[in-house]
């Protein structure tokens, strides 16, 4: 069941990236990432109270809830850089360059999670992290400059570091708990940062449309992050983590869909291969 809910975990990422897209570029993404952490924390404590679970926060061990804590921080950075990213670039530019991490994760995963590193395993990775190369498309009109390459960079680097201290925070516990307690200190790390920058008055200011974009890219993110913590507590971290990079087909799709991206034979080679490497892994 873990391999699913790492596929509804790429697929719902996919998603978020290409909603994220309809918006208007005049929201600041530090804003717009608070509303839609709002949002899942909402969501979640639902879920929680409706499963009868929210009484079990208060037997978190404090190994678990300091992992937790270093996760939701984490979790916060990897939000900020990635809206910031898909700000500055289009999905099928950032989308590419985030999954490079999967790298970083394996490496992680190894090190402090003792997980194997088969020969299987590095050869799918590395045609997962070849064909998101390939899948890279040219510089295009509308990207404002190059800080998106930098953004994409250090999501991929907070995506990996958030999935190894997940990992060993929901260990002991249900998903949705860990979840829960990540995502609230996300937001109190969110919206300090927006109190600093004095960015909350503007939430008044948000137009109608960019607000149900924001609203439906929380509901996907939150969707995508129960399927990947339920996916984390029974997998692999590394695992997870690549067939999780699958939201990259996913998000190709959509956008070739919905955003009339074209397609280049290139791309097409570079998707071919990534799934060639997950079935690999599989």
């Amino acid at each position: 069941m873990w391999v699913i809910f790492s596929l509804l975990a790429g697929f719902f990422s996919a998603l978020t990236s290409v909603l994220s897209s309809f918006a208007s570029k005049k929201v600041d993404s530090l804003i717009s990432t608070l509303l839609r952490v709002s949002l899942i924390n909402i969501i979640l404590l639902i879920i929680l109270i409706s499963l009868g679970l929210i009484s079990d926060i208060y037997n978190i061990s404090l190994k678990t809830f300091i992992f937790l804590i270093l996760s939701g921080i984490s979790t916060a950075l990897l939000w900020i850089y990635y809206f910031k990213a898909l700000e500055e670039g289009s999905v099928n530019k950032v989308s590419p360059v985030d999954k490079l991490s999967i790298v970083l994760t394996l490496i992680l995963s190894n090190i402090f999670l003792k997980e194997e590193i088969t020969i299987i395993k590095a050869i799918s990775m590395l045609l997962i992290v070849t064909g998101s190369l390939l899948t890279i498309k040219k510089d295009d009109k509308n990207a404002k400059s190059n800080k998106w390459l930098l953004y994409a960079i250090l999501t991929g680097i907070f995506t990996s570091t958030t999935t190894i201290l997940g990992k060993i925070g929901i260990k002991d516990i249900n998903p949705n708990i860990a979840l829960f307690v990540r995502t609230i200190v996300a937001f109190i790390v969110l919206l300090i940062i927006n109190t600093i920058k004095k960015n909350l008055k503007s939430i008044k200011k948000i137009d109608k449309k960019d607000f149900i974009c924001i609203l439906l890219t929380g509901v996907t993110t939150c969707i995508s992050w129960i399927c990947y913590y339920k996916a984390l507590k029974d997998g692999n971290a590394a695992d997870v983590f690549a067939i999780e990079k699958s939201s990259l087909l996913f998000a190709v799709l959509l956008s070739t869909i919905f955003l009339k991206d074209k397609l280049y034979k290139k791309t097409i080679i570079g998707l071919i291969i990534i799934v060639i490497g997950i079935v690999l892994l599989l």
